[in-house]
């Protein structure tokens, strides 16, 4: 079963490019390590601080692959500190998709 989220958080003023140099430590991570059972994108919108994560996960262990990623730990490391909202977590449930999920 798939399960797809939408995470959205915002950092404080100054930190959005250490933020953005960790989440590209994930996906240079992501790529090398290749786990299976996830998609994931991330997004930064206009005002340069609020990040936009789509995560879709489907194994059959019902563990999140990504939280096995050590850069995935190291951005979760003192995020409370860079964020000026907290993250908002919302699941999204598919109603029709078309190549957002392919390779």
């Amino acid at each position: 079963m798939r399960r797809v989220f939408l995470l959205r958080y915002k950092v404080k003023p100054g930190h959005a490019a250490d933020n953005e140099r960790l989440v590209r430590a994930v996906f240079d991570e992501i790529h090398r390590a290749r786990p299976e059972g996830i998609r994931y994108s991330t997004f930064l919108l206009d005002d340069g601080l609020t990040f936009i994560n789509i995560v879709a996960t489907e194994t059959s262990s019902g563990l999140a692959p990504l939280g096995q990623l050590q850069a995935y730990r190291q951005i979760q490391q003192g995020k409370y500190d860079r964020f000026d909202e907290p993250p908002q977590v919302t699941e999204l449930h598919e109603l029709g998709t078309y190549r957002v999920f392919e390779s």
